[in-house]
Formats: C-alpha cells, sequence, structure tokens
C-alpha cells in the first residue's frame, strides 16, 4: 500500500511581502497574489483525486486549503488541526527581519545558521527550543496520520502548512539528516510530493516523488541566488529502461519518448539562462544535453567519465527476473540494503557515490557566482549526489526518484560552512501531469 502526501506550503501572505516574521501570529492572512496562487495550485492539483486534507488553522494556511479544494471534483471537508502550526517564535511575530536582526543579532544569527540550536525565552521566563518542539509536533502528525489511514487503499492526502512545520515534515521521514533544516527550500504554494509505501515489517519506505516544484506558478523556478546554480537532469527514456533492463554502463540510446521527455526539458529551461554543460560521457545522457542546449546556443558539452552510470557488471542487459535466477540473495541486498553489496564484476553504490561527488565538486569549483551549469547523468548517480545534498548517505538512494528527464535545482551558499540548497528535486511537470510517471525500470 502506498499513502501519497501533498504537501503545499500557503500562498504569499501580507507578511511575506513586509518581510515580517510570521511564526503563529494569526495576523498575517493572504495577499492578493498568494490567493491567485492557491487557486494556481488547486487548479494544477485538480487533475489529482485526493481523499483527505488537512491544514494548518492559521488563516493564511486556511484560506489556500479552501482554494485548493475549491477545484477539486468532489466535496472534501478539511481538517483543521494545531499540528501543522508554524513555529512558535514568541516576540519575534510582527517584526521584520531587520528588526529582528538589530534588536536580537546573535540570537538571528544563529536561526539563520544553525536553527535548531535557538533557545528563546518565553514570556513567563522559561526557555525553549522552536525547531526541536517542531520536530516533536511534526512526529505527532505523522503518527497520527499513519494511523489514521494506515488501513486504506492508496490514499492520497493533502496537506497544507507553513514553510518551517512542513521542513520539519519531510526531514522526520527523512530520519533527521544533519543540517537537515537548511538543505531544502518550499517556496510559497509549491508542492512536494512524498510517498509511504507499508512494508511487511508494519513499517513504511520513504520516497520524495518531488520537492518543492513552483512549475503552476510565475516564475515557474524558484529565483536564483547571490551565487552559482547547477541543474541536475536525468537522461531521457530508453528501450532498456522501458523494459525494467540493468543497462548500466552498456551504451544504450535514448528511444524515441527520451528524446521528446529531452525536447520537453529544453522548451522549461528555454529561458533559464545557462553558461556552462556538463554531462557524463556515454550516449543517453549526452544525446539528452545536446538537445537541451538547442535553446542555448554557443554552449559547450564538456564530457566527464566520473558521471557515467552505475557498473552492473554481469548483470547489465538482464530483467530482473533473470538475475533473481542466478543472484536472488543479492537481488534481494540491492533492493534493501544497496550500500552492502558489489554487483558480479561491476560497482558498489559507494564506488559510484565517490567519483559522481569528486566530480560534482569540481564543477561547482569551476563555476563564477553569477554562472548557472546544466549537469546531465544518470538515476544513480543523481541518486547519490542528491543523498549527499539532502544529508543522506548511499544506502538512501531509494528514498530519492529520478524520473527520465527530470530536473533537480541546486543552489551553491555562498557561506562555505553552511550545506547547498536543494531549491527543486525531480521536477517532471513538464513531461506531463503531477507524477512522475516515466519509466520505473531498473537503473
Amino acid at each position: 500500500m502506498t499513502m501519497r502526501l501533498l504537501l503545499v506550503r500557503h500562498g504569499l501572505s501580507s507578511f511575506n511581502k513586509e518581510l515580517r516574521i510570521q511564526g503563529r501570529s494569526d495576523l498575517s492572512i493572504l495577499s492578493e497574489e498568494g490567493v491567485s496562487q492557491a487557486i494556481s495550485t488547486g487548479k494544477r492539483l485538480n487533475e489529482v483525486s485526493i481523499n483527505h486534507a488537512y491544514s494548518s488553522p492559521l488563516q493564511r494556511a486556511k484560506e489556500t486549503t479552501k482554494n485548493i479544494l475549491k477545484q477539486q471534483n468532489k466535496e472534501i471537508t478539511p481538517i483543521f488541526t494545531n499540528e501543522l502550526l508554524e513555529v512558535d517564535l514568541g516576540h519575534w511575530s510582527g517584526l521584520t527581519q531587520e528588526e529582528v536582526e538589530s534588536k536580537y543579532p546573535k540570537e538571528y544569527k544563529t536561526w539563520k545558521q544553525e536553527p535548531k540550536s535557538l533557545i528563546m525565552t518565553r514570556e513567563g521566563g522559561s526557555s525553549y527550543n522552536p525547531i526541536k518542539e517542531l520536530i516533536k509536533q511534526s512526529d505527532y502528525f505523522l503518527k497520527n496520520l499513519i494511523e489514521r489511514h494506515s488501513t486504506e487503499v492508496e490514499p492520497t492526502i493533502l496537506i497544507v502548512g507553513h514553510n518551517a512545520i512542513l521542513r520539519c515534515v519531510i526531514l522526520r521521514l527523512l530520519r533527521n539528516p544533519p543540517l537537515g533544516f537548511r538543505r531544502l527550500q518550499l517556496d510559497n504554494a509549491s508542492i512536494s510530493i512524498i510517498n509511504l509505501n507499508s512494508t511487511k515489517e508494519n513499517s513504511h519506505e520513504i520516497q520524495i516523488e518531488c520537492l518543492n516544484s513552483t512549475t503552476h506558478l510565475t516564475p515557474i523556478i524558484p529565483k536564483k541566488k547571490r551565487s552559482s546554480r547547477l541543474l541536475l537532469v536525468r537522461h531521457g527514456e530508453t528501450d532498456w529502461n522501458l523494459e525494467g533492463r540493468f543497462q548500466g554502463q552498456i551504451d544504450i540510446p535514448l528511444n524515441e519518448t527520451g528524446k521528446k521527455q529531452a525536447r520537453a526539458a529544453s522548451e522549461f529551461l528555454k529561458d533559464v539562462p545557462i553558461q556552462k554543460a556538463f554531462s557524463s560521457s556515454m550516449s543517453r545522457p549526452k544525446e539528452t544535453g545536446e538537445i537541451i542546449l538547442k535553446n542555448h546556443p554557443g554552449i559547450k558539452m564538456e564530457l566527464q567519465e566520473d558521471l557515467i552510470e552505475i557498473g552492473h557488471g554481469e548483470w547489465e542487459g538482464k530483467l530482473d527476473s533473470e538475475i533473481n535466477e542466478h543472484w536472488p540473495t543479492l537481488l534481494a541486498s540491492w533492493k534493501s540494503s544497496p550500500e552492502t553489496i558489489r554487483m558480479p564484476q561491476g560497482e558498489s553504490i559507494q564506488d559510484v557515490s565517490s567519483r559522481a561527488l569528486n566530480c560534482w565538486r569540481k564543477i561547482i569549483k569551476s563555476l563564477k557566482p553569477d554562472e548557472t551549469a546544466l549537469v546531465v547523468a544518470h538515476d544513480a548517480v543523481n541518486k547519490t549526489i542528491l543523498c549527499n545534498l539532502l544529508g543522506l548517505t548511499p544506502a538512501d538512494i531509494w528514498m530519492v526518484k529520478q524520473g527520465n528527464g527530470g530536473i533537480s535545482i541546486v543552489d551553491i551558499t555562498e557561506d562555505p560552512n553552511q550545506p547547498n540548497i536543494i531549491s527543486c528535486l525531480n521536477i517532471t511537470s513538464h513531461l506531463g501531469g503531477v507524477f512522475d510517471d516515466t519509466a520505473s525500470g531498473a537503473l
């Protein structure tokens, strides 16, 4: 059974526009733009059959929820729960960011750089840690949500909340990676999709299908920050992707669907300034990148051997069923604990991670602060890079989905002591619907 969670941050609010700290203040309301964003999100989700809806009771989230649900073809009564309230920032609420920075410089610096360490004081004099309290709150929400809907068949659940609480929900599902709060970006009215797959052990396997999709809004991707940006793309579909064959380092070309996906990615990125481009040296990502760059003439593709796909060794060219005949235990371990095995005559996922991250870091170092680079690679390669950016390990590659032609956006932070930010992960809306319906075959 798969439980699909649609996480939506509320639309642009009056306090957002004024650069005020909101916290749990309910004085902040949706702006006209925020209402428009909520309606656009609802229209984007009207092709999805939502079974249940949960929302923060604060006005800005409540109105976002109502505007989204108006676009549904059936009536859904949302549950407004305090478990989705925003972080409690006490006496900061209502102040501008400049006022907080001026009055509480040390605390504000902690909030910006290491929010989990922020200690605040309540009116009565007692101290508290806002993020640790919010993490506990997200635990309660997730526990109650899963218990309430665990017996349903394939429920799709809308969750409308705020920046900090939704980030905590995502991070708790990812087992709370280090510095995780600073690794994510959630824009107003953005859509994130997380799948919870039930296991025999009565637990859930987590898969991030996408994070922070703003393709239904204007602009269609988050605004670039002052430092460099990377557009990480998985190559388009091949016949072996479609058949479910382990292709690895066998140089299978794009099929017609894969070329179409590359053209769709090119159209999606046509207005995004790109100064550099890098690709795995294999033909399927190279052709994907060349098609994308048709809308960016003059950009030379630099081929990188360290970005080639994982070497499956003796498994390459085989179906899952064929591998299971000869290596059933090894295949089961690959699916449950990929970090524990090495393919027969092939690589381990740690091997792939080491070379891919080494190449990724070299690419970052080669960029000027104002530059954006296109990087086109493969499923396993992209997953190890994204796991590292999320604070996860190669053991967690199944947590991250990478659709053929999917686009992730990474913004490099100016402070080297801060983690780089995943501004979007696995955007596939340019290929069709809300969900990633690309081939789910072997790597």
